[in-house]
């Protein structure tokens, strides 16, 4: 990985699955009584989140802590952008005061790459606009793997909002790359105006092609991207793509669910499938530490091969 992590398509298929490779070890890591390791003592990462989130910054400063790195969380509400500090200035300030990592995460498409231009420490694009979510994608690879062993061959069916997400763009990416058959499922009016450039189906009928996945992939509607009616109703929408038990029944027996969260029960996926055995949700939660701290360790560790006796002499200290 070379220097920032702004986008999966940077990423060959070797390395992604090296990060895969290293996030066992960290896997490992976090099974310990005290799952803590001193593989970034005397770095700092600081979390810039511009937009809410739950999962992906508790996940970031998570693992940045279990590899011994100082945090500093940014916060938005009670910084100086409320008195007009612009982005760069913002930045400047934070690398100022000895920051070897940024995560951002904002509502617009290309703010990580302008910090990436502005700053000699290393970015992590925790999710932009509609355009990228590296880090998700990843711990969603990484979750299939350990499940089915490989993602190679498996037909995948990504269903929902496509057009407002960057979760599926990145996926889409990181599952082609790793051997998966992708297909989008969606009404025309949560699509993009084409899918050309992706290799990828498409299908508008849900009950037509469920039954040939083995990884079920749902989305929520994303309404704070929204500026336009997509759809007359969420009962309509829930009748004509969400997950209900009645569609569950056409799965095949070894497939899958999984959701990027937060899921709005009851509307992509009904309460019960979202809880049942079928469902990878937590281990989705559970595996974004370990792939974060796996990304946080390639950027800003002191190699791969250093990996294996830094985390022993750990163990053996523990």
């Amino acid at each position: 990985m070379n220097g920032n992590l702004l986008t999966i398509s940077q990423l060959s298929r070797g390395e992604i699955e090296e990060v895969l490779d290293v996030t066992d070890t960290m896997v490992e890591v976090s099974s310990r009584r005290i799952p803590k390791v001193p593989a970034l003592r005397g770095r700092t990462v600081v979390s810039m989140f511009y937009e809410d989130s739950t999962r992906t910054r508790l996940s970031f400063e998570s693992a940045a802590k279990r590899l011994s790195a100082d945090v500093m969380s940014f916060s938005v509400a009670s910084s100086s952008t409320r008195k007009g500090e612009s982005l760069r200035d913002t930045v400047a300030t934070l690398e100022a005061m000895g920051v070897d990592a940024f995560v951002v995460r904002h509502r617009s498409s290309g703010v990580p790459a302008m910090v990436a231009r502005w700053s000699t420490a290393a970015v992590v694009n925790a999710g932009d606009g509609w355009h990228a979510h590296p880090t998700q994608a990843l711990l969603d690879a990484y979750t299939i793997r350990s499940h089915f062993g490989s993602a190679e061959g498996l037909r995948v069916g990504i269903i929902g909002d496509i057009l407002h997400s960057r979760v599926a763009r990145s996926l889409m990416v990181v599952l082609e790359r790793l051997g998966a058959e992708v297909t989008l499922v969606a009404p025309p009016t949560l699509l993009p105006p084409s899918t050309d450039a992706w290799r990828v189906g498409v299908s508008h009928d849900l009950d037509s092609v469920i039954g040939g996945f083995d990884v079920v992939y749902a989305l929520r509607m994303q309404r704070e991207r929204m500026t336009e009616a997509h759809l007359p109703s969420l009962r309509e929408y829930t009748e004509c793509y969400g997950l209900t038990p009645r569609r569950a029944a056409e799965l095949s027996e070894r497939a899958v669910i999984m959701h990027p969260g937060p899921m709005n029960r009851g509307v992509e996926i009904s309460e019960a499938l979202a809880d049942s055995p079928r469902s990878l949700v937590t281990d989705q939660v559970a595996n974004g530490v370990a792939v974060r701290m796996a990304v946080l360790y390639l950027l800003l560790g002191p190699g791969r091969e250093a990996l294996g006796e830094e985390l022993s002499g750990a163990r053996e200290s523990t």
